[in-house]
């Protein structure tokens, strides 16, 4: 056996063999798959393996069909055949909600040019006679949809990568991970050791185990998953043809053709847990025993609509494990707590994905960064928070709720609150409703009276009028907004400034009481971050970022080493924050502190630390809202009293608590980018208006790469855009927008209705070379075309006197 490699590869099941193709492809030859049974053992071998191109989320949906283009050209390449059977699927939608949804993919379909389209019942009975479709709305076609072969595309994956000089060692337990003092590994088996740069965890029903070997706990839990295939059905056979997939996600099943017979699986809402304490290391190619009678009600539904499948006996049932992230979205990427471990775990539609996860993952490694943002499978957006009784809470809501639509804004409630600041019980008895970013619980916005629940769906919900009159008691009075759920950095000794000045783009304050904006700069050239920096003393700086990217974002602080008797230190737990905003914010203040709140004194982007309600805060001049305001930062023991006085003072002149809902809609008025939204390394700081922020005279961490890029052409400019929102809808992401005449010009990243305006927004990306500001376009909500307009400007206040008056 091998005894140094650049990556050992652990876990032979379908992703794991991907990523060791993927290796190999882009160059890593030197690479080696252990797997402690055979390939295929896990889930990989007994799954329905359906493939399918779209998803919700847009990067997704471009690495699904690079995953379903691929597996062909791993036919040819190896030629081991991975039973690739494209008869399509047929997306049927039951009520307006799931009409809304699918017409959303289908505008979005066309805006990426994939094969995705809606059909009318007749076209659907001529491509499924066998079904009936009087109930339904709306039915969507993918004609490449289908299903392959498990074992066959795994073994094609590991032929391919033998033959670019990839080793594969079958019945090959790990036995211990150890990092070195240079940052690589030792891989122990019980055949020998493999010293490697890199160790990937592909283990899939063995992830939470082997991540043990290297200290670290994964937020994973396995369930039961059934589905069975019926005997021969003569109707089917008579064909002489593969009938279309069937994805009815109101019913809550799923279908296919199976042979002459037919597939049929569900995610049932009576759910069973396997292997809560962990995976048995003798489990291999095993199944559960049969349990039918958990999802007859879904297969009830399931032979209404295709009626035949009543008559079939049963052939074979699968009962066999599946394991969950907490959100039911890949867990996957280095762990930023250590040097070169990257993670590849938690995968439900596997075989729509295995392709692009295995793609990005070894771009990840070789080349610094992935060519997509794929921050919704990043393993940092989650932290110790995610716990056991977090993760199993998810995975139960996950998997009864597999094929329930995600409605924008939706915040679901099962395994919360994971963490909650002193102010949370006042703010719920003020008639909070939260959300949770980061694990925190923060306030979206305030409902008349404690215990409202907020309602979900594609138009506008019962929030829309409680967030508008908090918008306009903001810009009328003033504001009170909880940022605790920001993340917070101080970073203190001889090498602070220097270390910070190192890591990020723009110039780091040298005067006490000054800040700065800045960006952070991806591997690529992209935007990785943006951060507010106050030096708050001679050897301490203080850093504001974006909560949810709190260890993602440790990844680019590790790239930089701390000068020596040099700390940063992640403050987010023990800082709790308010944003106090609106015209009347300086005098609401200054009567709650002795210190000059002056423009003189206090102008835009100064700090400094001052006494508010005998509470001590560091009062940054800076608001997202783009009006008028402080952020005061304050200890956590702090918060109550703090917050106490701040509400107070606030309602004796006609203000009050402010969700972040309400902050949406003020940022997206004010054309102001979020990270994760508008701003992520896909994007190049000119086409995000960050250039100004860099400086080119000082070095800083990829300065190279931003070099190479920074005077390209932009290929797409953040923009605000207005829309005519005649459909009680706004924007929320994700939308594509085109030209009348059809052109694709761009997508929104975030939207809202500016209710200090009066118009209904977004802010997107555009391509220049289709649209220009005052072009007449289409903004696609609902999936249908709504009119709108590229604005020249941001339409609250687009000369900032507000923010610095």
């Amino acid at each position: 056996m091998k005894t140094h490699a650049q990556a050992v590869v652990i876990g032979g099941g379908l992703v794991g063999c991907s990523i060791l193709y993927h290796l190999a492809k882009l160059g890593w030859r030197d690479v080696v798959l252990l797997e402690r049974d055979e390939l295929t053992s896990g889930s990989t071998w007994h799954a329905a393996a359906n493939i399918h191109g779209l998803h919700d989320n847009n990067n997704v949906t471009r690495i699904q069909h690079y995953t379903m283009n691929l597996y062909k050209e791993l036919e040819k390449e190896t030629g081991q055949g991975c039973g690739v059977f494209q008869a399509g699927s047929l997306y049927l939608a039951q009520t307006e909600a799931r009409e809304h949804q699918l017409r959303l993919q289908e505008a979005k379909a066309r805006y990426y040019g994939l094969n995705f389209y809606e059909i009318d019942k007749d076209r659907a009975k001529e491509l499924h006679p066998l079904a009936q479709f009087d109930d339904i709305r709306c039915i969507m076609y993918e004609p490449d949809g289908g299903n392959v072969d498990p074992s066959g595309v795994t073994y094609a994956y590991a032929a391919g990568a033998r033959a670019m000089g990839a080793t594969i060692e079958r019945f090959c337990p790990v036995i211990g991970t150890e990092q070195q003092a240079d940052g690589s590994w030792i891989v122990r088996t019980e055949k020998g050791d493999i010293h490697t740069q890199w160790v990937v965890n592909a283990a899939g029903l063995w992830g939470r185990e082997v991540a043990a070997l290297a200290g670290i706990t994964l937020p994973l839990q396995p369930t039961e998953h059934q589905y069975f295939v019926t005997e021969a059905i003569p109707e089917v056979a008579a064909l002489g043809r593969r009938l279309p997939s069937i994805a009815d996600r109101d019913g809550e099943y799923y279908f296919r053709q199976e042979g002459n017979g037919l597939l049929i699986g569900a995610y049932e809402k009576d759910m069973k847990f396997w292997a809560e304490n962990g995976t048995p290391l003798d489990f291999a190619h095993d199944l559960f025993p049969d349990d039918l009678d958990r999802i007859m009600e879904n297969v009830i539904r399931a032979t209404e609509r295709v009626p035949v499948a009543a008559t079939a006996g049963v052939k074979r049932v699968i009962n066999g494990p599946m394991i969950w992230s907490p959100d039911s979205s890949a867990l996957w990427g280095p762990v930023p707590e250590l040097k070169n471990y990257f993670v590849c775990g938690g995968i439900i539609p596997g075989f729509s994905q295995s392709g692009g996860l295995g793609l990005l993952a070894a771009q990840w490694m070789i080349e610094g960064e992935p060519q997509y943002d794929m921050f919704a499978w990043d393993l940092a957006r989650f932290g110790d928070w995610a716990d056991k009784k977090f993760t199993k809470a998810r995975v139960q809501d996950q998997y009864t709720h597999r094929f329930a639509i995600h409605f924008p804004n939706e915040e679901r409630s099962a395994g919360r609150p994971a963490r909650v600041r002193p102010a949370y019980e006042m703010q719920r008895e003020m008639g909070a409703v939260f959300g949770m970013n980061c694990g925190w619980e923060h306030p979206l916005w305030f409902a008349d009276r404690p215990g409202v629940t907020e309602t979900v769906g594609f138009t506008r919900q019962n929030w829309w009028e409680p967030v508008g009159r908090e918008v306009r008691m903001l810009r009328e009075q003033v504001g009170v907004i909880d940022i605790s759920n920001f993340a917070n950095y101080e970073i203190k000794g001889p090498g602070a400034r220097d270390w910070l000045d190192r890591l990020v783009a723009n110039r780091v304050p040298t005067v006490v009481g000054r800040s700065c904006l800045t960006p952070l700069i991806g591997v690529r050239g992209g935007i990785a971050g943006d951060f507010t920096i106050t030096m708050t003393g001679e050897e301490a700086l203080m850093m504001v970022g974006s909560g949810m990217a709190e260890r993602y974002h440790q990844r680019f602080f590790n790239m930089v080493e701390l000068p020596e008797g040099t700390t940063c230190e992640v403050a987010t737990n023990r800082i709790a924050g308010y944003n106090v905003a609106g015209p009347k914010a300086r005098d609401m203040l200054q009567r709650l502190t002795n210190a000059d709140l002056s423009n003189e004194a206090f102008p835009f982007m100064r700090s400094a630390t001052i006494e508010v309600a005998g509470v001590t805060c560091l009062a940054i001049r800076v608001s997202f809202t783009g009006d008028l305001g402080w952020e005061l930062h304050c200890a956590e023991g702090d918060q109550v009293r703090l917050y106490t006085a701040l509400i107070a003072a606030a309602r004796e002149i006609g203000g009050g608590p402010v969700g972040s809902r309400a902050l949406g809609s003020l940022r997206i008025e004010k054309g102001y980018g979020s990270w994760g939204r508008e701003y992520s390394p896909e994007y190049w700081p000119q086409e995000v208006a960050l250039e100004r922020l860099i400086k080119a005279d000082k070095e800083f961490l990829n300065k190279a790469a931003w070099l190479k890029i920074k005077d390209n052409p932009v290929r797409e400019v953040l923009s605000v855009f207005e829309i005519e929102a005649a459909h009680g809808a706004d924007a929320s992401g994700g939308e594509p927008i085109f030209t009348p005449d059809g052109r694709p010009v761009g997508r929104v990243t975030s939207g809202a209705y500016g209710y200090s305006v009066g118009k209904s927004l977004a802010i997107g990306y555009a391509n220049p070379a289709v649209a220009s500001p005052g072009d007449a376009l289409e903004v696609y909500l609902l999936g249908k075309p709504h009119k709108a307009v590229l604005l020249a400007e941001p339409p609250f206040d687009p000369a900032g006197a507000r923010l610095r008056g």
